[in-house]
């Protein structure tokens, strides 16, 4: 059985799907992917990197 990936936008986009997209990955994964890209790659990291990246730009304004 295979699982679908739930992708959530960046509410920072405009309209369309030339955006950046987020999921949680099985365990402590977090998936960042670039719909632009025509090879639709993902970059994976760990739960905590990406809080940690969250909190440097928003504290970058």
């Amino acid at each position: 059985m295979t699982t679908r990936t739930a992708w959530q936008k960046s509410s920072f986009c405009g309209e369309g799907d030339n955006c950046v997209y987020v999921s949680a990955a099985p365990g402590t994964l977090v998936r960042v992917a670039d719909r632009a890209d025509p090879a639709h790659l993902v970059l994976a990291t760990t739960q905590a990197a990406w809080a940690d990246f969250l909190r440097v730009v928003k504290e970058s304004g």
